[in-house]
């Protein structure tokens, strides 16, 4: 009788994780794929109408007009009055290293200490994520996952959002070291009764040198040779030969000045400024050093009193005009969630002034400069990685963002999630 409670009980436990479990990765691309007919966003700021993309092996084989004299190849996908686009990258995301926000054991977005540049998100990284699938129906299909917490939370990782595992999921691995800037000035706790106007973080230049001795300790520990390894410092290596990216997430006018100062001091070759709501004060400074914008969550509201109160919806218009590279990132209040309006928060840009190709480009091509991997991905082009999808249309508006298609690395991917599935079956309940 035991056993019988035993086996039943295994046979509810695997049949659970078969019902909670992600849908399975697609598998290998096997046969050419041709689509003809759409209108191609190519995420470089041209537009083809009639188009015509080709794909074999995962690779992008042609990208041209459909009038052009070619023959087609393997299957023909008939996409006219559609459009194309290439994925959407979501950067400086915790995808996949949360769960349920409730459940702590499900969180893996932050380590315990300070300093943890070696503490790796990769490794942590959930490909059987529920909230991870719901993104590619939107067509966030890749993303920068990032550690959270400390003054040097740790090392990033790009992926795409269809593997079994992280090691399949990898497109660029450990891109990056991000770096919390301490604020200069802090608000009052209104929990405690303080008011909450601005007042100066007396600590500010404390904490500005001991990030700045932190680093310099790690130049000459990489210059020695060490008998007992210390594997913090060995994971700030190449961040002056421009092997790895420092991220620095600061927002005000003084943090991103002193930031830059500080790349300058340890002879950082590449550094973005993550969040970067004031960068408009500084954007002579960061289009000078060569210093690109991951410009903070586009739906938000005004951070100080006397700002404009469509700030936020115009910063990445302003800061594209000044020349700065920009992309946008999500970071925020339900983030991962909220990855999935990526595409809206470009149509804002665009809604708000920016040229609506120059807006997609804010979620691919720039993103994917930005993150280095742009040889690979962000954009319709010859050699590159076939990671697109079809859109009924525009991609950038919510009325009409209706994915028929995606492809990543030209697998055919399953456009289904929970929340599709709970949507089919109260839709045909309703119905009745």
């Amino acid at each position: 009788m035991k056993l019988l409670k035993y086996k039943l009980l295994g046979l509810a436990v695997l049949l659970s994780s078969v019902l909670l479990a992600q849908q399975t990765p697609a598998p290998k691309q096997t046969q050419a794929i041709s689509i003809e007919g759409a209108t191609a966003h190519l995420g470089n700021g041209k537009v083809i109408d009639n188009a015509l993309i080709m794909f074999n092996d995962g690779k992008l084989t042609f990208v041209g007009s459909a009038l052009t004299k070619i023959a087609r190849q393997g299957t023909i996908i008939n996409a006219k009055g559609k459009h194309i686009y290439p994925g959407f990258i979501a950067p400086n995301s915790t995808l996949g290293l949360v769960e349920i926000d409730a459940v702590r054991a499900t969180e893996d977005e932050n380590e315990v200490g300070t300093m943890n540049p070696h503490i790796r998100s990769l490794i942590a990284y959930n490909t059987e994520s529920k909230v991870v699938e719901s993104m590619r129906i939107n067509g966030v299909l890749m993303g920068q996952i990032t550690p959270r917490g400390g003054r040097i939370s740790g090392t990033s990782s790009v992926v795409q959002f269809d593997a079994w595992n992280w090691e399949d999921a990898v497109i660029k691995e450990d891109d990056g070291i991000h770096i919390n800037w301490p604020n200069p000035f802090s608000r009052g706790r209104w929990w405690l009764g303080e008011p909450a106007t601005l007042k100066e973080n007396k600590n500010y230049n404390k904490q500005v040198d001991e990030l700045n001795t932190y680093i310099k300790e790690s130049a000459v520990y990489q210059l020695g040779q060490n008998t007992t390894r210390h594997l913090p410092y060995e994971a700030l290596n190449g961040i002056t030969t421009g092997d790895k990216t420092v991220y620095i997430h600061v927002d005000g006018e003084k943090g991103i000045t002193d930031a830059l100062r500080f790349k300058q001091a340890h002879n950082i070759d590449k550094l973005v400024i993550v969040g970067g709501y004031e960068a408009h004060l500084v954007s002579n400074l960061l289009v000078e050093q060569n210093v690109p914008v991951l410009l903070q969550r586009v739906h938000s509201k005004p951070n100080n009193d006397d700002d404009d109160y469509d700030l936020p919806f115009t910063l990445a218009n302003r800061l594209v005009n000044d020349g700065v590279l920009v992309g946008l990132e999500n970071a925020g209040d339900m983030e991962r969630m909220n990855t999935r309006n990526l595409p809206f928060l470009a149509g804002t840009c665009a809604a708000y002034g920016l040229d609506k190709e120059t807006a997609l480009s804010l979620i691919t091509l720039n993103t994917a400069k930005i993150l280095g991997i742009d040889d690979m991905v962000g954009s319709l082009e010859v050699g590159k990685d076939a990671t697109l999808f079809i859109s009924e249309g525009d991609a950038l508006d919510m009325r009409t963002n209706k994915i028929d298609k995606a492809y990543i690395q030209g697998r055919d991917v399953i456009l289904k999630s929970h929340q599709t599935e709970l949507y089919e079956r109260y839709s045909n309940k309703y119905k009745k």
